[in-house]
């Protein structure tokens, strides 16, 4: 679990006991906090981001990589995914019994995958028989190599050390590395964070890829749910790579290898394409002073640059119907604006209002008043935010009922959104459970240093945190009539569902 601590409680109890009643009219001051954030860049490019807090010995702490899964090379989707993966690893000098008895077992790796895919390519035309020879041979010095490795030490060592809620988690926009530790163990994070960006050891390529195999079965190829998002975002996007999943093709998984790896972490980990965020009880210089010291190792690279594909004006609806035996659902998303227009604040409001929560328009409707669904709801920003992305609709119909009985409701919702301004009331619980959420957020170690990394990395500014609010309070009953009526238009609209095949029509199919 995150280490929580009220970071701002002083500054920020009396903006929570009033926030339900005066939030929406007030325009909050956050100078006081903004004020106390530091910030350095080192001479590589590595961006530094410092929040103190010494109410308790602790420090959260993220490496925020700015690259996810729409950054995945051609031939090689969920790459990103896999990086993650590989970078637990360990080093040159962590995770490993004898690194030069290693590196010969890695070159022999990867000599028997090159033929293995290289065998592999001729498609038809393959030597099944060598092919199996080339599997069994590569399995073999797989175990080899891993006989060599002091599995999970990366991470064990850390944990060791006091590392709670250690994890990382790879999106469409980035990939991010977090924890909490005691604060005197700063350098001990500072010094192996930096170590495994410098000399990283890609070991356990191949035994990692069928782990990541796995993976991919059980989250998306055996689960409804999972074969629904993805056939829903592939027909959602033409252009753009949001419209491939983070995971990868089963395809692009099997052919992972070590020199592409290389090649993708030399591109996006530079420094340059990094921050670091601290947030607790760590004095600014003296981080600044540890961070130099070990990251000032690495060179700088140059920053990658930004996707230049941009998904084509949407001018059809598009429909995609699984059948199966399994319980009916529907997925509805339309085309909207990346996460830091100033459309996307009204955006978040009207979906907030059209299905968050038990008190939303489609709960209250389709769940409650009418029983046509089990569950709706609504949301934004999906796949991502860094580009052009999806506001999406969700409904699982009742027993007896049906998608199209969930579509049609959610229809005359939207075109209310459309044709009638939104009550002040409505409005006002809107921004206050927004406002108060995002403040609870910041009340979080761990939360606001990831914040703070990720709005540096949307917005390159990290100072755009103390804004969200005072954006949140800006919206009008207007605004979300005219995103309403701009975006929500069934030619730009997908919709993805999920239809119950009856017994009797799965035995005639059969025949």
């Amino acid at each position: 679990m995150h280490l929580k601590k009220c970071i701002f409680l002083c500054l920020l109890l009396s903006f929570v006991c009033c926030l339900t009643n005066v939030l929406h009219a007030e325009e909050f001051d956050f100078s006081a906090l903004e004020k106390k954030v530091f910030e350095a860049t080192l001479d590589n490019g590595l961006k530094l981001i410092i929040f103190p807090n010494h109410d308790a010995p602790v420090v959260s702490m993220t490496t925020w990589a700015n690259v996810g899964g729409s950054d995945d090379p051609k031939g090689y989707s969920g790459l990103a995914h896999m990086f993650e993966h590989m970078a637990f690893k360990g080093t040159t000098i962590i995770g490993v019994k004898d690194y030069a008895k290693e590196v010969l077992c890695i070159a022999k790796e990867d000599v028997l995958d090159k033929q293995i895919r290289e065998e592999r390519s001729k498609g038809l035309l393959a030597d099944q028989k060598k092919l199996e020879k080339l599997q069994q041979d590569l399995q073999k010095a797989i175990d080899e190599s891993y006989a060599l490795v002091i599995p999970n030490e990366f991470t064990n060592r850390l944990q060791r050390e006091g590392a709670v809620g250690l994890n990382a988690f790879t999106s469409a926009d980035q990939t991010a590395y977090i924890m909490s530790m005691p604060s005197n163990k700063l350098e001990l994070w500072i010094a192996m964070e930096a170590e495994r960006f410098l000399h990283p050891v890609l070991r356990e390529m191949y035994k990692e890829r069928m782990v990541i195999q796995e993976e991919r079965r059980m989250r998306t190829e055996n689960t409804p749910s999972g074969r629904l998002h993805e056939e829903f975002l592939a027909a959602a996007y033409k252009a753009h790579p949001y419209g491939t999943p983070i995971v990868g093709h089963m395809s692009d998984i099997i052919n992972y290898n070590r020199a592409e790896a290389k090649k993708f972490f030399e591109k996006y980990y530079s420094p340059s394409n990094l921050t670091i965020a601290l947030v607790g009880d760590v004095d600014p210089q003296e981080g600044l002073a540890l961070v130099k010291k070990y990251w000032d190792r690495i060179p700088r690279r140059e920053k990658p640059t930004r996707l230049t594909t941009v998904e084509p004006e949407q001018t059809a609806e598009r429909r995609v119907k699984i059948e199966e035996k399994t319980q009916p659902s529907m997925m509805m998303g339309w085309h909207v604006t990346e996460s830091i227009h100033p459309d996307m604040q009204p955006i978040i409001a009207m979906m907030s209002i059209l299905g968050q929560g038990r008190t939303s328009r489609l709960y209250k409707r389709m769940v409650l008043k009418e029983k046509v669904a089990v569950s709706a709801g609504a949301f934004s920003g999906y796949p991502g935010g860094k580009y052009p992305t999806l506001a999406v609709v969700y409904s699982y119909p009742a027993q007896g009922k049906t998608n199209a009985e969930c579509e049609k409701i959610i229809d005359e919702e939207i075109e209310k959104l459309q044709n009638t301004l939104v009550s002040k009331e409505e409005l006002d619980k809107v921004k206050s459970r927004a406002s108060i959420g995002f403040i609870r957020d910041l009340r979080d170690n761990l939360e606001f240093a990831m914040k703070l990394a990720s709005y540096q990395q949307l917005y390159g500014n990290w100072r755009e945190v103390f804004k969200e609010v005072n954006k949140i309070n800006a919206v009008t009953p207007e605004d979300i009539q005219r995103v309403a009526k701009k975006y929500f238009k069934k030619t730009n609209r997908t919709v993805a569902t999920i239809e119950t095949i009856k017994e009797t029509e799965t035995k005639e199919a059969s025949k």
